[in-house]
């Protein structure tokens, strides 16, 4: 059979066009937000959760979240932000029982972006497999971990949720070392995003153990994800307010942080101040990072 060029050119088109279809492209880059919502605590009066769970939905929702790291939520307040945000789904469990007791460091995340290939959870403490309090630690304190694929990319990878202790100086140290041993142990070489109330500055212990250079037993090594954000960063230095507006003006050093592998690329980076007819979503500001996922060679 003779082959005319107009029957080659539609057969070398229509094989771009397969191999198009079978290949994952990138996509735009996740989202992600860390946020200390502030446990529902009916002592702090016209703060308490129920005057603030629509606005703590609304500002996932309208800042696009495609991941968010959830800090200091009681089942209800999961609960409520599940009703709240319809495309999203979560993971995570309860610290104190492993099941529903305790504070959740849930995980939420856009369906219609991500799938989830797993997730776990462990404990802050000598004995991470169990329930328990670690080191000099008032609270049990766990961390949240979970295993992407971007369904636009196809890209696999990596975010582990945490809150480090507010009271116990060795918790928190020791909290580092076993969070980078458990991500190098669970991820491997995959990418990874930590997002994290450390209760820590940026010149603290903590910082300095998640951020030395990689040759440390967990063989890898993250950095803030401000200070390698293409873009300046956005919005205020601080991230704690304890719920006053007048704090928003007074320049201090973050607690709350997201961390990725020191190879990956951020975009932007901000904390987000929005409020509410003079009221705050909590007495944490959230933290946005726009992370660019690329496929490893």
């Amino acid at each position: 059979m003779r082959l005319t060029v107009k029957t080659i050119i539609a057969a070398a088109l229509l094989c771009t066009l397969c191999r198009c279809a079978r290949t994952h492209h990138p996509a735009r880059p996740i989202r992600v937000i860390t946020f200390n919502i502030r446990m529902n605590t009916p002592s702090d009066g016209p703060n308490a959760w129920p005057y603030r769970r629509d606005m703590a939905a609304g500002m996932i929702r309208f800042h696009h979240a495609d991941i968010v790291g959830i800090q200091e939520a009681l089942s209800g307040q999961v609960r409520d932000l599940e009703e709240r945000l319809p495309d999203y789904a979560w993971t995570g469990v309860g610290w104190d029982d492993g099941i529903e007791q305790g504070e959740f460091m849930a995980v939420f995340y856009l369906m219609n972006r991500l799938t989830l290939l797993g997730h776990g959870t462990f404990w802050l403490s000598e004995h991470p497999e169990t329930p328990g309090l670690g080191w000099d630690a008032a609270c049990n304190r766990t961390v949240t971990w979970a295993e992407f694929e971007d369904n636009a990319s196809g890209h696999v990878f990596y975010l582990f949720n945490t809150h480090f202790d507010h009271q116990g100086v060795t918790a928190r140290r020791e909290s580092a070392e076993l969070l980078l041993k458990m991500i190098g142990k669970i991820a491997g070489k995959s990418d990874v995003i930590v997002t994290a109330d450390l209760n820590a500055t940026p010149d603290s212990a903590p910082v300095a153990i998640l951020t030395r250079p990689a040759d440390n037993a967990a063989g890898l090594s993250l950095v803030d994800s401000k200070a390698v954000s293409m873009y300046p960063h956005h919005g205020p230095d601080r991230t704690f307010t304890g719920f006053e507006l007048a704090e928003l003006g007074h320049k201090d050093r973050p607690i709350d942080y997201i961390f990725v592998r020191r190879d990956m690329k951020v975009l932007n980076h901000g904390t987000l101040s929005d409020t509410f007819d003079g009221f705050l979503p909590s007495d944490h500001m959230p933290v946005l990072a726009e992370i660019i996922m690329e496929q490893k060679q």
